[in-house]
C-alpha cells in the first residue's frame, strides 16, 4: 500500500502477516540478558610458546649429541621426541598449554630434520641406514 508520496510503503497492506522478528546472532550487544562468559583457565601465550620451545630445542639437542653416528642419532631423536610429546600430553591436560604447544612444534621441527637426515644418508649409500 503506497501512501501517494512518490510510490514509499507503509509496509504491508492490512491482513498481511509480518516476518518474525530475527533472532540476533550475538555478535553485536542486544541489550537483553548477558550471557555468562568463560575464560581459558591456561590461556596460550607467546612467553609460554617460547620457553616450550627453548626447553624442547636443548632436550633434542641434548639427545641428538649422544648419537656417534646417523642411526643413533636418529633413534635418539625419536626416543627424545616420544618423550616430549608424551609431556606435551601431560601439559596440555593439567599444565600449560602454551608450554605443550612450544614443545610439539619443536620436537616435529627436529624429528623433520632427523627424517633428512636419514633420508640423504640413504640416498647417498643406497642402504637403509637405520638397520
Amino acid at each position: 500500500m503506497t501512501n501517494g508520496w512518490y510510490g514509499v510503503s507503509d509496509g504491508p497492506g492490512p491482513g498481511v502477516a509480518h516476518p518474525p522478528p530475527r533472532t540476533p546472532s550475538g555478535l553485536f550487544p542486544s541489550g537483553g540478558p548477558m550471557r555468562p562468559s568463560y575464560r581459558e583457565p591456561h590461556p596460550v601465550t607467546g612467553g609460554g610458546v617460547a620457553v616450550g620451545a627453548v626447553a624442547a630445542f636443548a632436550w633434542l639437542l641434548l639427545f641428538g649429541l649422544v648419537g656417534r653416528d646417523v642411526p643413533g642419532y636418529a633413534w635418539w631423536t625419536l626416543f627424545a621426541g616420544g618423550v616430549a610429546w608424551a609431556a606435551a600430553a601431560a601439559l596440555v591436560r593439567h599444565g600449560d598449554r602454551g608450554v605443550a604447544t612450544g614443545v610439539a612444534i619443536v620436537t616435529a621441527g627436529g624429528w623433520s630434520i632427523a627424517a633428512a637426515v636419514v633420508a640423504v644418508r640413504w640416498a647417498q649409500s643406497g642402504d637403509w641406514p637405520l638397520w
